[in-house]
């Protein structure tokens, strides 16, 4: 048996920097073959190390076929926060494979002193609290569900994403491409230029996206917040990269 058919194969559902740094932490240990699972939204991804595959799989049903033809042995959820969908096909394929299934997710963000934070449920819920807020609105909650604010004739938005965003969007609109992280020097600059009284983000937690918190709470500017969806029930659940070392270990 060769070295490469002897090594647990770890899929990782990636897109994310906790996926990455797994992805470079398992990279030099033979005892993994690992790939990372890209979504494919974005035009020009950075590959992590390892294999890479782009694209969905087509449901729990499908993931799991793959997970059978590539003699998978360890599934780890790294997918953003927000990728629910992604999270219970991961959950439904494990439960279809026997394949064990760990969830990596950093942890949410909590407001502090001086935080002016109004938490929602949904982007929807956002969407319809947010007039109430503020005018000029930094929009941080993605390109992909821009289409819930497209009504709202009344809010100046600016948006920062990597890819430009299909319509619908919102009338009044300025769209920055742009790939973070982002200092809070930056934030701070942008909050200013754009004179942006309200700030609109998801709960993605982690701290490459944290400075625009800490700029909001010094302009005094209100901060709308999008709750993250649950990790699907009966999923075991991790923060660290450095636990999925050790789970992979004792498997």
């Amino acid at each position: 048996m060769s070295a490469d058919a002897a090594a647990a194969h770890v899929l990782i559902l990636g897109g994310t920097t906790e996926a990455r740094r797994l992805a470079e932490a398992l990279a030099g240990d033979p005892s993994y073959r690992v790939t990372t699972s890209l979504a494919g939204r974005v035009a020009s991804p950075a590959l992590p190390p390892g294999e890479t595959r782009i694209g969905g799989f087509g449901g729990p049903a499908g993931l799991a076929a793959w997970i059978g033809s590539h003699g998978v042995t360890h599934l780890v959820d790294a997918t953003h926060p927000f990728a629910e969908r992604m999270s219970f096909n991961a959950a439904g394929a494990a439960a279809l494979t026997g394949v064990p299934l760990l969830a990596l997710r950093r942890p949410g963000w909590t407001p502090g002193p001086g935080d002016d934070w109004t938490f929602v449920d949904c982007l929807e819920e956002a969407a319809e609290r947010l007039p109430g807020l503020g005018s000029r609105a930094f929009l941080t909650t993605g390109r992909m569900g821009l289409h819930t604010f497209a009504h709202l004739t009344g809010t100046w938005f600016l948006v920062r994403s990597v890819d430009p965003p299909a319509t619908p969007v919102p009338p009044h609109l300025e769209v920055l491409l742009a790939r973070g992280p982002f200092t809070l020097d930056d934030e701070r600059e942008l909050i200013a230029r754009y004179r942006i009284d309200v700030l609109v983000t998801k709960d993605s937690g982690g701290s490459a996206t944290a400075p625009k918190l800490t700029a909001a709470r010094e302009a005094g500017i209100p901060v709308l917040v999008v709750r993250r969806p649950p990790v699907p029930a009966g999923v075991a659940q991790t923060d660290s990269v450095e636990a999925v070392g050790r789970w992979l270990r004792e498997r």
